[in-house]
Protein backbone atom coordinates (compact mmCIF):
# COMPACT_ATOMS: atom_id res chain seq x y z
CA UNK A 1 0.00 0.00 0.00
CA UNK A 2 2.86 2.40 0.74
CA UNK A 3 4.26 1.77 -2.74
CA UNK A 4 0.92 2.64 -4.34
CA UNK A 5 0.63 5.71 -2.12
CA UNK A 6 4.07 6.90 -3.27
CA UNK A 7 3.54 6.03 -6.93
CA UNK A 8 0.29 8.01 -7.11
CA UNK A 9 1.83 11.04 -5.35
CA UNK A 10 3.42 13.94 -7.16
CA UNK A 11 6.92 12.65 -6.44
CA UNK A 12 5.92 9.20 -7.71
CA UNK A 13 4.69 10.70 -10.94
CA UNK A 14 8.00 12.54 -11.39
CA UNK A 15 9.89 9.32 -10.61
CA UNK A 16 7.90 7.43 -13.26
CA UNK A 17 8.53 10.14 -15.85
CA UNK A 18 12.28 10.15 -15.13
CA UNK A 19 12.49 6.34 -15.08
CA UNK A 20 10.61 6.15 -18.38
CA UNK A 21 12.94 8.69 -19.98
CA UNK A 22 16.01 6.81 -18.71
CA UNK A 23 14.79 3.46 -20.07
CA UNK A 24 13.79 5.08 -23.35
CA UNK A 25 17.15 6.83 -23.71
CA UNK A 26 19.16 3.72 -22.91
CA UNK A 27 17.15 1.76 -25.44
CA UNK A 28 17.58 4.31 -28.21
CA UNK A 29 21.18 5.43 -27.70
CA UNK A 30 23.01 2.72 -25.77
CA UNK A 31 21.51 -0.66 -26.61
CA UNK A 32 20.16 0.14 -30.10
CA UNK A 33 18.87 -2.50 -32.51
CA UNK A 34 15.78 -4.59 -31.86
CA UNK A 35 16.38 -4.87 -28.11
CA UNK A 36 16.87 -1.11 -27.92
CA UNK A 37 13.57 -0.54 -29.71
CA UNK A 38 11.80 -2.89 -27.30
CA UNK A 39 13.36 -1.06 -24.34
CA UNK A 40 12.32 2.31 -25.76
CA UNK A 41 8.74 1.13 -26.21
CA UNK A 42 8.75 -0.31 -22.68
CA UNK A 43 10.04 3.06 -21.37
CA UNK A 44 6.93 4.72 -22.76
CA UNK A 45 4.79 2.89 -20.18
CA UNK A 46 6.12 4.56 -17.00
CA UNK A 47 6.65 7.84 -18.87
CA UNK A 48 3.07 8.05 -20.11
CA UNK A 49 1.79 6.83 -16.73
CA UNK A 50 3.48 9.76 -15.03
CA UNK A 51 2.43 12.30 -17.62
CA UNK A 52 -1.21 11.17 -17.85
CA UNK A 53 -1.56 10.22 -14.15
CA UNK A 54 -2.30 6.53 -14.23
CA UNK A 55 -0.57 3.86 -12.17
CA UNK A 56 -0.21 0.32 -13.48
CA UNK A 57 1.26 -0.93 -10.18
CA UNK A 58 -1.75 0.28 -8.23
CA UNK A 59 -4.08 -1.18 -10.82
CA UNK A 60 -2.35 -4.56 -10.55
CA UNK A 61 -2.86 -4.42 -6.77
CA UNK A 62 -6.58 -3.68 -7.01
CA UNK A 63 -6.62 0.12 -6.95
CA UNK A 64 -8.21 2.29 -9.66
CA UNK A 65 -6.10 2.93 -12.75
CA UNK A 66 -6.49 6.71 -12.60
CA UNK A 67 -4.15 8.36 -10.11
CA UNK A 68 -6.76 10.78 -8.75
CA UNK A 69 -9.20 7.95 -8.01
CA UNK A 70 -6.46 5.84 -6.42
CA UNK A 71 -5.47 8.77 -4.16
CA UNK A 72 -9.11 9.15 -3.08
CA UNK A 73 -9.35 5.45 -2.27
CA UNK A 74 -6.07 5.57 -0.32
CA UNK A 75 -7.20 8.64 1.63
CA UNK A 76 -10.43 6.87 2.58
CA UNK A 77 -8.60 4.03 4.30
Amino acid sequence: MQLVKFMTSGMGRVARIVLGLVILSIGLWVVQGTLGTIMAIFGLIPFSGGVFDFCMIGFALGYPLKGAEARKKLAGK
